[in-house]
């Protein structure tokens, strides 16, 4: 499924499986990129450049994730592929605290997209990757500074609601030492309004009750960033690396307010009340890794041993002031804090052994332990003395830990006219919990074996068939499981589920991809079937308050049709369009549907690059996500339009203005619950529509990636 592509590139077996860099003319020292976006469909993943996406110059991670075939991204940052949630989410081929768990969404929103070289969908992992996620994998490869000397480039950027970006890189190489670094400062705003409106049963007295709930919130983040790295070659054998990474969240004001009534379905109210709250977010990840190469004494024989240790902290506190209209009551004053620490080690061995005709065998060990704590304190505030005491119903404290073992081994050979990588991955997971208040303990064990395979076959001179298969697992994380409600939002409470199985689940691929001229196309059919798959549900537990919980279903099936397409018209334009035609039933029944549910949609992405002339691209960007089935209802489709402009002033010297979500109408999520129990109407919308003007300069040329042999299993 490849975009345009320049005449003399090529996707067929024996390509590198690094990027390939654009074409581009050159006129005058001004480069102009020819393809929006570059794409490469390999044996086992695809890969998209951002280098001709004028967003990723000023948006984040999770904005130009959004923008890629196959995932979407919520309003929380939080990707999804194919409509699978149940993402691994990589950097550098490596988990990182910070991009796991609850924090995975927020931190993609931090993660400038300016510091990423491209991104990697694999939707069928093979066997070196960690088995964790339905949906399957990405992975954000960082760009690497690689050019001889000195280098760096320097970025600054305005934008409505008080936005700015401020990034700073630079590289010195010389020898057998590379060193890099880069300092950034983000600011970020954020307007969210939610509308709920319900019809629900009260548990209590049986009675009807309409209950509405609207919210205006308004959160302000500075976002510092840190990187630095260093490699040394001992000789031309060895080759040891350092590299370690902050990024902070302070200033994070953030304030809200909110009304609430209920009563009966027909009349008006009889309780009315309004809450204000004054909050404060401050969050910080850091990681710090090694690495040792050694070169084998056979060409291209490596092994890899890398460490890794990563930790998240978040510390939020939020003042609550509730105003009570109807009936009259005296106000009440509160607080609640969250805090959140997320803690990773991860050591892993790799081994790669390249053979004669083009085979090759990989194999490896990795450990991975995870050490989580969450705790939320939640307090009475006396309004005339200030005066805190302990509120247990909002106060609780859970820990968390895992430790997987995994062992991998893949082949990789060609058979005649086809390619065949196949593998095999074993993980043995070990987790326990305690919930301190309460003292309730409890765990689970997991041992499978995760087979992959993938075909690939030549057809003609430009031609490739591939066929994929890959078992995956979801685990339940830290928060599935803590069973204590979290009371952020009082009339949305949100808990876990203690007695979650692990989602199995089974995907199967097959594709073609080819180019007529400077028309490319492809096509992949998908089929997924999961076992005790995680889903999210929503019961009523008062008049006018929910629960938010997870339950297992028995299984739940997906199939689709995915395209892409994509062509160069002269020397001005480009476009490209992706879809995703799909087909999910999920069985219900034991959470109290009929009977089997199924839905159809339509998810389409287009893109076009315009050059009137050789220093100046004008871009649009499209998306339409279609509704999307849940155990109770669905969710509403969202619709998304990005424009951007760039003119190259001098070389070296560029300047990029952006506009995102033209329409204000891509970052909504609407679900609708129709259930016995429940109507419930909820639509979160954060303004989204945002504007930046950006000036980037560069000194020392272009910063470039260097292919890992890890990263790419080079054919």
């Amino acid at each position: 499924m490849a975009h345009a592509q320049p005449p003399g590139s090529s996707t067929s077996p024996g390509a590198s499986d690094a990027p390939a860099a654009a074409w581009a003319p050159t006129v005058q020292g001004l480069t102009v990129t020819a393809r929006t976006p570059q794409t490469q469909i390999l044996l086992d993943r695809k890969v998209y450049s951002l280098t001709t996406n004028l967003q990723a110059t000023t948006g984040t991670a999770a904005d130009v994730l959004g923008q890629l075939p196959s995932v979407t991204v919520d309003a929380d940052g939080n990707p999804s592929i194919r409509g699978d949630a149940d993402v691994t989410v990589l950097i550098d081929g490596k988990p990182s605290a910070q991009f796991s768990g609850p924090t995975r969404g927020l931190s993609l929103q931090q993660l400038s997209a300016d510091d990423i070289d491209h991104i990697e969908v694999l939707t069928t992992p093979p066997a070196q990757y960690k088995a964790e996620g339905s949906g399957g994998i990405i992975n954000i490869v960082m760009k690497k500074r690689r050019r001889a000397g000195l280098s760096g480039s320097a970025q600054l950027s305005f934008g409505n609601r008080r936005r700015y970006v401020f990034d700073l890189h630079g590289a010195y190489n010389v020898g057998r030492l590379r060193l890099s670094g880069a300092f950034g400062l983000r600011q970020e705003a954020r307007v969210r309004q939610v509308t709920d409106s319900r019809l629900a049963i009260d548990p209590a007295s049986g009675a009807l009750v309409k209950s509405t709930q609207f919210i205006d919130e308004h959160t302000l983040r500075h976002i510092p960033t840190f990187e630095a790295s260093a490699d040394y070659d001992f000789d031309a054998k060895q080759t040891i690396g350092a590299s370690a990474s902050s990024r902070q969240l302070y200033g994070g004001d953030r304030f809200f307010n909110e009304d609430d009534a209920s009563g009966p379905p027909a009349g008006p109210p009889d309780a009315v009340s309004e809450r204000h709250t004054h909050g404060h977010e401050w969050a910080v990840s850091h990681s710090e890794g090694v690495h040792f190469d050694e070169k084998l004494g056979r060409p291209r024989e490596t092994l890899r041993l890398a460490f890794e240790h990563s930790v998240t902290r978040e510390r939020e506190h939020y003042l609550y002031r509730d105003v009570y209209t109807l009936p009259p009551a005296v106000p009440r004053f509160s607080d609640l804090r969250p805090n959140i620490t997320l803690d990773k080690d991860e050591f892993s061995a790799d081994y790669d052994l390249p053979l004669a005709s083009g085979s090759e065998v990989k194999a490896g060990y990795d450990l991975e332990i995870d050490r989580n704590g969450f705790d939320n304190i939640g307090d009475f505030l006396d309004p005339a003395t200030g005066q805190a005491s302990i509120n247990p119903a909002v106060t609780d404290h859970f820990r968390y830990r895992q430790r997987v073992d995994a062992a991998y081994a893949e082949y990789q050979a060609p058979f005649g006219r086809w390619r065949m990588q196949a593998g095999a991955r074993i993980e043995a997971s070990a987790a326990s919990y305690l919930l301190i208040t309460g003292n309730e303990r409890g765990g689970r064990r997991d041992f499978g074996a995760y087979p992959s395979l993938h075909l690939e076959r030549g057809i003609g001179q430009a031609g490739k068939l591939t066929l994929s298969l890959a078992r995956r697992i979801t685990r339940p994380g830290p928060e599935a499981l803590n069973p204590f409600a979290n009371s952020e939002d009082i009339h949305n409470l949100k808990a876990g589920n203690p007695n979650l199985a692990p989602e199995d689940s089974w995907i199967y691929e097959i594709g073609y991809d080819s180019r007529w001229g400077s028309v490319s196309f492809g096509a992949a059919a998908y089929y997924r079937f999961d076992r005790n798959s995680l889903t999210q549900v929503v019961k009523p537990v008062a008049a006018d308050v929910v629960l938010i919980t997870q339950e297992n279903l028995p299984k739940t099936k997906s199939a689709g049709l995915e395209f892409e397409a994509g062509a160069k018209f002269g020397k001005r334009l480009t476009w490209s369009v992706s879809g995703d035609l799909f087909r999910s039933q999920i069985d219900a029944r034991a959470l109290g549907a009929s009977g089997l549910r199924s839905t159809s949609g339509v998810n389409l992405k287009a893109s076009a690059d315009f050059h009137p002339d050789a220093i100046d691209t004008l871009q649009v960007a499209v998306s339409q996500t279609a509704a999307r089935l849940t155990p109770q209802g669905s969710v509403a489709a969202i619709r998304l339009v990005n424009l951007g402009f760039r003119r190259q002033l001098r070389p070296g010297l560029a300047l990029v203005a952006t506009l995102s979500d033209v329409f204000d109408t891509g970052q909504r999520f609407h679900r609708l619950i129709a259930a016995p129990q429940l109507r419930d109407d909820y639509l979160l919308h954060q303004l989204g529509r945002v504007a930046f003007v950006d000036v980037v300069y560069s000194l020392g040329g272009e910063r470039r990636a260097k292919a890992s042999e890890f990263e790419y299993g080079q054919q």
